[in-house]
């Protein structure tokens, strides 16, 4: 086993030029249409074999579904063809999967993909001076809390199927080619506890710029109006222990930083003299999102906040 607890996915040796990828993700509805939903939790299983920079080859489908209703068993279909549709666009067979009666639809991908163990990416590896590239916009729990609540700004829910059923296929390239020196994806822990992640697994410290972290449409809005799900709460207070936030900040600040992502983008520690490079190779691959939000440092095992650089 080359990685394994504590990764985005696991990493298992079959010979010298070839490691088996796998992962399991799934979860309840983020967004109302089912296809849709469909394709961001795809998305979301994929995010971890892209994380480790690996290619996806099968995946099974992970299901649960009320078997008698309420809900019509169309709309299971509809969820399936959404993860189907996501996985083609992945490249990636889905060969089969497994399905429970659960009152609460649930849906998701367990994921195998391929590697050379040379290439392998991971929370690992990331130096002092680094910068921290993010591809993915912030506030994607916000938004889903809303949506839920029926309290949403208009167009909430398709900036959440545009933003959360984007591959990061094209950033993994992207970090491919350049030569990150370390990837996690962005999901329910939030910005700064995956940012503490690489922190913890590569004995460096770090500091994030907040004025530099993009933010998706309403996202400023929902916050006012105390849309916050409870997931980013909870992320909030187990950072405490790592984070240092800079006085000149808000507590709203604060719970922005820390909302919990659904299916959000990847977050690449790069050196600072490839960070150009990181950019433009995004650029070329489409990957529309593409900020530079922070930078790593030599205060082990801490990460500030500050508003800017």
């Amino acid at each position: 086993m080359l990685a394994g607890h504590g990764d985005d996915a696991g990493v298992y040796l079959l010979r010298d030029d070839l490691a088996l990828v796998q992962t399991v993700d799934f979860f309840t509805p983020v967004v109302n249409d089912p296809t849709a939903f469909g394709m961001i939790a795809a998305a979301n299983s994929l995010s971890d074999i892209y994380a480790m920079g690996a290619t996806p080859l099968t995946a099974l489908n992970v299901v649960g579904f009320p078997e008698k209703g309420p809900l019509p068993l169309s709309m299971l279909g509809d969820i399936l063809a959404g993860g189907y549709a996501k996985a083609t666009e992945a490249g990636a067979a889905i060969i089969g999967g497994h399905t429970v009666d659960d009152k609460e639809p649930k849906y998701g991908l367990a994921v195998t993909g391929v590697i050379h163990p040379d290439d392998i990416l991971g929370k690992h590896g990331a130096h002092a001076g680094d910068l921290l590239v993010l591809t993915k916009a912030i506030g994607t729990g916000l938004l889903a809390t809303a949506l839920k609540a029926e309290m949403e700004p208009a167009g909430t829910e398709q900036v959440l199927i545009d933003s959360c059923s984007f591959l990061n296929d094209k950033a993994a390239r992207a970090a491919r080619r350049v030569g990150v020196h370390a990837s996690t994806d962005v999901t329910g822990f939030g910005l700064l506890l995956h940012t503490i992640e690489i922190l913890k697994n590569s004995g460096v410290g770090g500091e994030v710029w907040f004025d530099e972290i993009p933010l998706l449409p309403g996202v400023a809005e929902c916050l006012s109006m105390g849309l916050i799900p409870g997931g980013t709460y909870a992320n909030r207070d187990f950072a405490n222990a790592w984070v240092r936030a800079d006085a000149a900040l808000s507590d709203d600040q604060l719970l922005l930083a820390n909302d919990a992502q659904t299916s959000g983008g990847l977050l690449l520690a790069v050196a600072a003299d490839k960070a150009d490079d990181l950019l433009a190779a995004l650029a070329d691959e489409g990957v529309p999102v593409r900020a530079v939000v922070g930078r790593l440092t030599d205060e082990s095992n801490v990460l500030r906040l500050r508003p800017g650089r």
